[in-house]
C-alpha cells in the first residue's frame, strides 16, 4: 500500500472516531439537560460514563494524528488537516468536561423547587448540540461556509446567556434567599456559553485546515 493510500485510510478512521466523539458529546449534553429538567439523578450519572468515553476517544484520535504526522513528507494541506484535528479534540474534550460539570450541579439541586422555569437553559443546550454537530461535519466535508456560520449561531447562545443572567440577578435582588440556587444556574449558564465558544473554536480550526489561516480562539480570549 502506498503512503498516500495509507494516509487516506488512517485519516478516514480519524473522521469516524471524531464522529463517534461528537455523538458521545451530543448525548452527554442531552442527558445533562434532561437530568436537570426532569430531576433525574440516574440520567445525570450517565453523563459521567459519556465523559469517560469522550476521553478515551480523545486519546485514540491524538495517537492516530501523531502517527499520521510522522509519515514521510506530509504536504502542507495534510499537515493542516491533521493539526486541526489535534486542536479540535482538545475543544471537544473540554465540552465533555463541561457537560459533566452541569450533570454534577444537576445532582446538587436534590428535590428543592426551582426558582426559575427552565426554558432558556434547555434552549441553549439544543443550540450548542447543533453547533457541535455542525463543527465536526464542517471539518469532515471541508465546508468553509458551515464553519464560518458557527460564529453566527453562537451569537444566539450569547443572547440567551445575557437573558438568563439578567433574570437570575433580578431574582436575587427580589429575594436574597434565591442566591444559592441562582448561582448554580449561573454556573450552568456559563458552562453552556463556553460550550458554544468551543464549537466556534472548532469552526476556526476547520477554516485553518482549509485555508491555512487561523484566528485566536474565543475560549482562549475569555480565559485571559
Amino acid at each position: 500500500m502506498s503512503i498516500r493510500a495509507r494516509y487516506e485510510r488512517e485519516l478516514s478512521e480519524i473522521f469516524d472516531n471524531l464522529v463517534a466523539m461528537c455523538r458521545h458529546i451530543e448525548t452527554a449534553i442531552e442527558k445533562c439537560m434532561k437530568a436537570l429538567v426532569e430531576r433525574d439523578s440516574d440520567i445525570a450519572r450517565q453523563v459521567f460514563d459519556e465523559e469517560k468515553a469522550i476521553d478515551r476517544l480523545e486519546r485514540k484520535i491524538e495517537t492516530d494524528c501523531l502517527r499520521l504526522l510522522m509519515m514521510e513528507h506530509p504536504v502542507a494541506s495534510d499537515f493542516r488537516e491533521v493539526s486541526a484535528a489535534l486542536k479540535m479534540i482538545t475543544d471537544l474534550e473540554r465540552i465533555g468536561d463541561q457537560a459533566r460539570d452541569i450533570a454534577e450541579i444537576a445532582l446538587q439541586f436534590g428535590d428543592e423547587a426551582y426558582i426559575k422555569e427552565l426554558v432558556h437553559i434547555p434552549q441553549m443546550g439544543e443550540i450548542v448540540i447543533q453547533m457541535i454537530r455542525d463543527s465536526v461535519l464542517a471539518y469532515i466535508n471541508k465546508d468553509l461556509e458551515l464553519a464560518r456560520y458557527l460564529d453566527k449561531a453562537d451569537n444566539k447562545v450569547d443572547e440567551i446567556f445575557v437573558i438568563v443572567m439578567n433574570d437570575l440577578t433580578e431574582l436575587i435582588r427580589k429575594e436574597p434567599a434565591n442566591a444559592e440556587q441562582a448561582i448554580k444556574f449561573m454556573m450552568i449558564n456559563k458552562y453552556l456559553e463556553r460550550i458554544g465558544d468551543h464549537a466556534v473554536n472548532i469552526g476556526e480550526w476547520v477554516e485553518y485546515a482549509i485555508t491555512g489561516e487561523h484566528k485566536h480562539s474565543k475560549a482562549e480570549q475569555d480565559e485571559k
